[in-house]
């Protein structure tokens, strides 16, 4: 089965009504074998902050060094992002595998009277995953209520209920009392329930169960906000019977401080967890569109509140930082309460109405209605993208554009910051019908206009109905636009651009003239075929990045260069061979390398980069600690090299209080773990999309991109194929818009070639070679004089083209 086929197949399936029970979801486990027995699940109930409940004990329970299933709804993008295991989505190929296996039981239920629902089949997804997988916890946020809910098939071992307000009313009760009795049916076992919720919603549940309460006061686990330590950031305290936790939250709000004591409390009821441990998860729990901060000139926050409640929290929020007028992009549900969400919104100046790409969508004229006592004129645009471009056109820097009133918004506004248009290299007609064939376009048609798609082609992602705009824009002008066969309405679907130089041009001006939704693309075609100014010694050409590294265990010079006098002569050395930066790392990265403190790694690089900071090229510093990145910069070094990919939440912070570039690399573990493996969907695009998110922290941090060097990672949980597959398609992460650095000096990549790293020398240079090629503004490398020559030899190759 296709991938295509089997995501039509599960968007075919009914989701206009939820199921009560869990009968249906227990026949599909049944049929599989019940695949989901033998894991440890945690269920998160509630009105509001499931999902980020769910995500904060997932960052804890992951810091823990467990292996953690994640299991939410609703998805931003691609259903896939529902379920996760350890942060990864679940492969495609597991989604056509289980759609094959499971489709024979839909089809009897179905035939019985019993159809399944679209989320009772993906709950089984998730849970058959999860147990094929053996992950050690699983987290699973409730769809609606409790306990009729699908993922109530589980007997958990901890489970929440975050809060209680009025909500799905024709199926869980009209009162507060009758939908609280309801979720707190999730009660586990052997442990008490953990609850956010008060009066009488607490006084229903505790008439049911034994509890365990969080709040800001009056309750069992004190869980409070303090101060905003940055505009992406705040602080909060949570102090258990014996246990006590400080630490910086980037989810803001008392509410996002409650859903973190009821996060903590659940990590110490599943795994025992040690506050540090809880400290450093939740520095890393990022939920996107819950809050979230894009940018600070002007301010952008989206936020997916839906109700009233969740208004009148945003407008707390937002009344916490300054700016002058705020452009409001405000699109909802039919079934939601317009007039009461308007009200408890904060004050507008300019109001947008849009209308997200789903049927259950209020019209912009409709909205209307809801803002007349707010604002005497209001803008309405068919599609959310317009609307946000419109605002962001009228904002000066010292306005606020907010961006709300539905996740369906939520995520249609969020592509302009985070879809990228990904050059691919279909210079053959075989080459085109690969790429094609990945994106889904039907094998015959794919053969058909193959070699029409020998030219410069670019993949990205849309919404169906933006695709559809941009295809009869680019066929207008003589190019070529082609759609995968996904049938997703309220999701991405793939396309792929194929033109000439000429016809981009004409594209780019075309949408800016009539299409303001699709101006981010024309940005981003900009970013990547640009080649900007000098500002860095990596915009005229391929630098050369020299390796030292003063440690006793790195896996080729360890040992060599620990003495600072031998360091600094090294580097020396390296400088005149040809370096045009020199990085300076005190801790190995290599698999079973001993972890070093921080106080030791800043005594090993520190002392070397005082010594060095006067020379005539930059100086770099190896570090994923960002106190280490710190101390560094203080001793005159100008450029961080975090292999971790901003893992310390610190880090980005440190990179641009100090105005300093930073490498952000593609890793799954540091310091590297042989016996973890990952399944990639492509390899490339997955890296190109991860990367992204760490993009925009460092960016959120005050970064500009150019200072923002992207590394794949090679070797960095990734196989042999794959290490060179990132080198062959290295042109794809200019779809990033920032730097590229390459990484691969004497790695495990060459075993295949030279098996020893003494002797691996020749295959590093010829990398190198083809890294320059392809465009990599840095690569890092222990022999200078041999890669700087090869680089030289590119340049003067590309030089005679000319």
């Amino acid at each position: 089965m296709e991938y295509h086929e089997a995501v039509n197949y599960l968007e075919s399936l009914d989701r206009s009504r939820p199921k009560l029970g869990t009968e249906t979801t227990a026949r599909m486990l049944s049929t599989l074998e019940n695949p989901h027995e033998g894991v440890d699940y945690v269920q998160i109930a509630g009105s509001n902050g499931k999902g980020s409940t769910a995500r904060m004990l997932e960052c804890v329970l992951r810091s823990a060094d467990l292996d953690v299933g994640l299991y939410t709804s609703p998805d931003l993008n691609d259903f896939r992002e529902r379920i996760r295991i350890n942060g990864r989505k679940i492969p495609k190929a597991r989604v056509c595998s289980f759609v094959e296996e499971i489709e024979p039981c839909v089809s009897r239920l179905r035939a019985s009277g019993d159809a399944p629902t679209y989320f009772e089949v993906l709950t089984v997804l998730a849970l058959r995953y999860f147990g094929t997988k053996d992950v050690d916890v699983a987290v699973l946020e409730v769809g609606i209520g409790g306990q009729y809910d699908a993922t109530s098939v589980v007997n958990p071992v901890a489970s929440a209920v975050t809060s209680v307000s009025l909500e799905h009313t024709g199926i869980l009760g009209e009162s507060i009392e009758e939908i609280a009795y309801d979720k707190a049916q999730v009660t586990p076992a052997e442990r008490p329930l953990v609850t956010g919720a008060d009066d009488r919603a607490l006084d229903a549940i505790q008439a049911e169960t034994e509890v365990v309460t969080v709040g800001e006061c009056e309750a069992d686990v004190l869980s409070w906000e303090g101060d905003m330590t940055s505009p992406v950031e705040t602080s909060v305290s949570i102090s258990g019977p014996d246990w006590d936790v400080t630490t910086n939250l980037p989810l803001i709000g008392q509410h996002q401080a409650t859903n973190a004591g009821i996060a903590a409390t659940l990590a110490r009821q599943t795994a025992d967890v040690e506050a540090s441990t809880i400290e450093r998860g939740l520095r890393r729990a990022r939920w996107p569109g819950r809050f979230e901060v894009m940018s600070t000139d002007p301010l952008v926050i989206l936020d997916g509140a839906h109700n009233p409640a969740a208004c009148a929290t945003l407008a707390d929020l937002v009344d916490r930082y300054e700016f002058d007028d705020i452009h409001l992009v405000f699109g909802a549900m039919k079934e939601k309460d317009h007039v009461e969400m308007a009200a408890a919104l904060p004050d507008l100046d300019v109001l947008h109405l849009c209308r997200p790409n789903v049927d259950r969508a209020a019209s912009p004229e409709t909205l209307a209605g809801a803002f007349d006592e707010r604002t005497t004129h209001a803008d309405s645009d068919s599609a959310v993208l317009d609307s946000v471009e419109r605002a962001l056109d009228s904002a000066s820097d010292d306005d606020c554009v907010l961006i709300t009133g539905s996740l369906y918004v939520v995520a249609e506004a969020r592509d302009r910051w985070t879809q990228h248009q990904i050059p691919k290299r279909t210079d053959t007609p075989a080459a085109a019908r690969s790429m094609l064939s990945d994106v889904h376009v039907p094998g015959n048609f794919a053969e058909r206009v193959a070699r029409d798609t020998v030219s410069r082609t670019f993949k990205t992602h849309l919404r169906k109905e933006q695709a559809a705009r941009l295809k009869q824009t680019m066929q207008s002008i003589g190019g070529t636009c082609l759609i995968s066969e996904i049938d997703a309405t309220s999701r991405h679907v793939s396309v792929v651009l194929s033109g000439t130089v000429a016809q981009y041009e004409r594209l780019v001006d075309t949408i800016e003239d009539c299409e303001p939704g699709l101006s981010y693309i024309t940005h981003q075609l900009h970013d990547v075929t640009d080649d900007g100014a000098d500002r860095y010694p990596w915009d005229a050409d391929t630098a050369i990045m020299g390796i030292l590294n003063v440690t006793p265990d790195s896996f080729y010079d360890g040992g060599r260069y620990d003495r600072s006098d031998d360091a600094v002569r090294r580097a020396c050395e390296m400088i005149s061979t040809g370096a045009d930066i020199v990085d300076v790392g005190g801790e190995s990265t290599r698999p079973g390398a001993e972890p070093v403190t921080v106080d030791e790694e800043i005594e090993r690089v520190v002392p070397v980069i005082e010594r060095i900071a006067d020379a005539d090229v930059p100086i770099s510093v190896d570090t994923r600690k960002a106190a280490v990145a710190d101390a560094a910069l203080e001793a005159g070094a100008d450029i961080i090299n975090d292999v971790s990919g901003l893992a310390d939440p610190d880090m980005r912070f440190v990179a641009a209080d100090h105005d300093a570039p930073v490498v952000v690399m593609h890793s799954v573990d540091t310091p590297v773990d042989p016996d973890h493996s990952v399944t990639y969907d492509d390899v490339v695009e997955d890296v190109v999309h991860e990367l992204g998110e760490r993009v925009l922290l460092a960016e959120r941090a005050g970064l500009d991109r150019d200072q923002i060097i992207v590394d794949p990672g090679l070797g960095f949980g990734k196989s042999t194929d794959e290490c060179f597959e990132l080198v062959d398609r290295l042109e794809e992460l200019r779809a990033l818009g920032c730097p590229i650095m390459v990484g691969h000096s004497r790695k495990s990549m060459f075993e295949r070639i030279e098996r020893d790293a003494s002797d691996r020398l020749q295959p590093t240079v010829a990398v190198t070679t083809m890294a320059a090629e392809r465009g990599a503004d840095v690569v890092r490398v222990h022999d200078v004089a041999a890669n700087a020559a090869a680089v030289r030899a590119v340049r003067e190759t590309n030089e005679a083209n000319r």
